[in-house]
C-alpha cells in the first residue's frame, strides 16, 4: 500500500519512540504488510491518510493499535527446549535451596505473546517439582501487545499450535478440548498473571524476581536500550536469580554486572554478586 518517504520515516520514529523496536529502512515492507490489513480496516485510502490521523492526536487509540500491529509476536511452546531442560536440572533445584524457608518463587516472564512460555514454564514446574504445590508460586507474564494479551489469558489455542514444541502427553495432561480448539486448563492457568507493560516504562508492578525470562526481546532494540533495560532487570533480579534471554542475545559488551553460567547446551545468567557456585562460562 502507497506510503511516502516522509510517512515511512515518520512510522519508523514513531514505533521507535513508543516501543524502542528499530525499524531500518530496508525493513520497510514489514511497515506495508503489518499496517495495510489496519488501513483497510479503518476504511482508509492509503498509509498517508493513516499517518495524517496519527500526527493529528498522538494520544489517540490508534497510536496503540499501530504499535501492536508492528510488534513480533513469534512463540511456541517449549521454544528452544534447553531453556526448560535447565530450569529442572541446574535453576528451580538450587531455589527450591535457597528459598526453603520463604517456600515462595517469583518468575517473570517478559514479551510472553500469547502465552505459550509462561505456560510451557508452569508445566515444567508443576510435573518436574510436585513439592511446589504447597509452595507460593507465581509466574508473572507481561507484554505491550493488549491483544494478544487477552488470546493468552484465555489459553486457547489452535491445533496447529499445540502442534510446535508441545510434547503428546502434555497436551492431554494440561489441556482440554474447547470445540475444535485446545485450552490450558485452570490448574496452570491460574498460576500465570498476565499483565500489558512496556519495557520503556517503569516497572513498579514487577517487584524482586527469582527468574527473568527475558528470551528473543533484545535483538529487536539498539546497543542503549539494550544497556538500560538490562541495568533495570539487575534492579529487579534477586542476588541470587538467573536472567534467562534467546540464544542469539547475551549480556556481553553491554553490561558487566552480569557472569554467564553453562548449564547443558545453554548459557544463563547471574549477577557477579550471586553467592551460587555454578561454574562459570570462561
Amino acid at each position: 500500500m502507497f506510503a511516502t518517504a516522509e510517512s515511512l520515516v515518520f512510522l519508523r520514529q514513531l514505533v521507535y519512540r513508543r516501543s524502542a523496536i528499530v525499524l531500518e529502512a530496508d525493513k520497510d515492507y514489514l511497515i506495508d504488510s503489518r499496517l495495510s490489513p489496519l488501513v483497510r480496516e479503518l476504511g482508509l485510502g492509503s498509509m498517508d491518510e493513516l499517518v495524517c490521523k496519527l500526527r493529528a492526536n498522538l494520544a489517540a487509540p490508534l497510536v496503540t493499535q499501530v504499535i501492536e500491529a508492528m510488534t513480533t509476536n513469534e512463540t511456541f511452546f517449549f521454544r528452544d527446549f534447553h531453556p526448560f531442560e535447565a530450569l529442572k536440572l541446574r535453576l528451580v533445584p538450587e531455589l527450591l535451596k535457597a528459598r526453603a524457608a520463604q517456600r515462595s518463587l517469583r518468575i517473570w516472564c517478559a514479551a510472553a505473546s500469547t502465552g505459550q512460555e509462561p505456560y510451557s514454564i508452569a508445566m515444567t514446574l508443576r510435573d518436574a517439582f510436585p513439592e511446589l504445590a504447597s509452595w507460593d508460586v507465581q509466574i508473572f507474564a507481561t507484554d505491550l501487545n493488549s491483544v494478544v494479551l487477552a488470546r493468552a489469558r484465555e489459553g486457547r489455542y489452535r491445533q496447529l499450535e499445540v502442534n510446535r514444541g508441545l510434547p503428546a502427553p502434555m497436551l492431554l495432561k494440561h489441556f482440554e478440548r474447547s470445540g475444535p480448539d485446545w485450552q490450558v486448563k485452570p490448574a496452570i492457568r491460574e498460576m500465570v498473571k498476565f499483565q500489558e507493560l512496556n519495557l520503556l516504562d517503569p516497572w513498579p508492578m514487577v517487584g524482586a524476581q527469582d527468574l527473568v525470562f527475558m528470551r528473543n526481546i533484545l535483538i529487536y532494540f539498539d546497543v542503549e536500550t539494550k544497556r538500560r533495560i538490562l541495568g533495570r532487570v539487575r534492579q529487579t533480579l534477586r542476588p541470587d536469580g538467573f536472567l534467562i534471554m534467546g540464544g542469539a542475545e547475551t549480556t556481553s559488551n553491554l553490561d558487566g554486572g552480569y557472569e554467564p553460567v553453562r548449564i547443558g547446551a545453554g548459557v544463563y545468567y547471574q549477577l557477579k554478586t550471586s553467592p551460587f557456585t555454578l561454574p562459570h562460562v570462561a
